[in-house]
This record gives C-alpha cells, structure tokens and sequence, in this order.
C-alpha cells in the first residue's frame, strides 16, 4: 500500500527541479559568504592585537632653516693654494622631544631627515653634538638660536623624554628647499623598528 502510494505520487517538472535547486545553492552561497566575513573578521583582530605600540614616541617641536651659497677656501691649512668650490646648501635644524615607553632602554643610533623633492626623496643625517656646535661657531649670525643639542646616539631608559636640536644639511638651492613636497624624520632604534615623525609646525628660516 505504501509503495503504490509513492508510485502514485506526481513527479516533479523540470521546472520545480530547478526552483527547488535555487533555493539550495541561495543558501550555500549565504553561507560562502558568512563565513568568509567571519574569516576576515578573525583574521584582523588577530593582526590588531599582534600588533604591537611604537617603542617611542616624539613630537617636532620647531625647524628652521638656514639656505646658504658656499665657496671653500682658497688655501687648505698648510697655506698652498687649493682649487676653489662654490655651491648652495641648506641647514635644516630640528628641535624633538622624545619619549621612551617600552620597558626597556632605547639606544638612539641614527636620525635622518627626509626631504620629499620633485625627483624623489632625499635623505640626509643628523651631525654629531660636535659638529652641531661647530656650526655656531662657523657661522656667527646663526649664535642667537643655538640651543641644547639632541646627540644622535643616545640612551633613553624606560620612561624617559629628552628634547633637544640636531641639524642637517642638503647640498641644494632655495628654490628647491622652498619647492619641496613634504618633510620628515627617522629615527632608528638599535634592535626596533623605526620610529617616524612628521613635524605638524610651520618650518620658518633665519
């Protein structure tokens, strides 16, 4: 009795196959697509939370710069006459305050100021203690800005800030300087990933 009765039952058409069908790859494809979001989802928040803060923090409190044209002495130090060389060049001196909050010490042991011109970025590092102070006593007129330096190898412990000023110079014209595209700086960590600020403060020159 059972069996007649499913033999006797009507066939489904080539039409409500298809239908039916439908229905079951629409939910297939839902479920493609709900779990790939829940993927993506778990994927990022494993990323965010592997990610870790940057080992430092800092701040460009000032810049200013110095263009100046150039011509080497005639003479080196021994008197003899020497060819001359005349060429433009501009000092760009940065005061930063830095911040170690890691926990552990940080030791500072390259700073490049990056220059974005029309050809591409140009990189220049940041002179020793020394020789920032040289350039005071080289160029009188700039002895009214000279302040504390920020050495290029230093030593931050946990939680210690520092500010200080480095200065560095690009072999350029101040035509150039002045068509620049943008300004930042680097700060490479001995064994950490460096440590990139933008000054947000208006660059003037003396």
């Amino acid at each position: 009795m059972s069996l007649l009765h499913q033999e006797n039952q009507p066939e489904l058409d080539d039409a409500a196959r298809g239908e039916s069908l439908t229905r079951g790859t629409s939910h297939v494809v839902w479920a493609s697509i709900a779990a790939t979001v829940i993927v993506s989802v778990a994927i990022a928040l494993y990323i965010i939370a592997g990610q870790k803060p940057p080992v430092a923090t800092g701040e460009v409190v000032s810049v200013w710069a110095h263009p100046m044209h150039t011509v080497t002495p005639a003479f080196d130090a021994g008197g003899a006459p020497v060819p001359q060389d005349s060429f433009d060049q501009v000092l760009v001196f940065t005061r930063v305050r830095l911040h170690n909050q890691s926990k552990g010490p940080l030791f500072l042991h390259q700073i490049l100021t990056n220059l974005t011109l029309a050809d591409g970025i140009h990189s220049s590092y940041a002179a020793e203690t020394s020789q920032y102070d040289r350039v005071f006593l080289a160029y009188p007129d700039l002895a009214a800005w000279h302040e504390s330096s920020l050495s290029p190898e230093l030593t931050l412990e946990p939680g210690q800030s520092t500010e200080g000023t480095f200065v560095s110079a690009f072999r350029l014209s101040k035509e150039q300087w002045d068509a620049r595209k943008g300004l930042n700086y680097s700060f490479s960590f001995r064994y950490q990933p460096v440590v990139t600020l933008t000054p947000k403060v208006a660059v003037t020159e003396h």
